[in-house]
């Protein structure tokens, strides 16, 4: 079983949207920054958008971090009155999960690590071709031309 949600919240100076994904290899995240406060329209239209299908992809490359229980919610059956008062206390205050944080987390230092091995590997070709290009150029004065 697998449950999504995307949450909306002010990260000063911006709007920032996380996606979590939690299933049973772990919670997947995911974050797209906003800029101002997106309206309900706007929203609507990003869900329905390839930047959301984008981040859905983004989140699901990311590597699975362990989930945590999130706090004052239990994992037994509820009463509804209890179970309705929990769910309007964490409306109240939406925040990512720590789970969620994590997750991205992992997810920038697994590209920061490929980016760096990528950007090292075109400095090393870099340098091998200026390399060749400076032989051929002594070749060529040794050979007299």
């Amino acid at each position: 079983m697998s449950t999504t949600t995307f949450t909306v919240f002010f990260e000063d100076p911006f709007w920032v949207g996380v996606l979590e994904t939690a299933d049973e290899q772990g919670v997947r995240a995911a974050r797209h920054v906003f800029g101002a406060e997106p309206s309900g329209q706007e929203l609507y239209e990003f869900g329905f958008s390839r930047d959301y299908d984008r981040l859905v992809q983004r989140a699901q490359a990311g590597p699975p971090v362990a989930p945590t229980a999130r706090p004052g919610w239990p994992a037994r059956v509820l009463n509804p009155k209890r179970a309705a008062r929990l769910a309007a206390k964490e409306q109240a205050a939406p925040r990512a999960s720590t789970a969620a944080q994590a997750a991205i987390k992992a997810a920038l230092e697994q590209s920061k690590s490929q980016r760096r091995a990528q950007s090292g590997a075109g400095r090393q070709a870099e340098a091998a071709r200026r390399r060749g290009l400076a032989r051929a150029k002594a070749k060529a004065r040794h050979r007299g031309k």
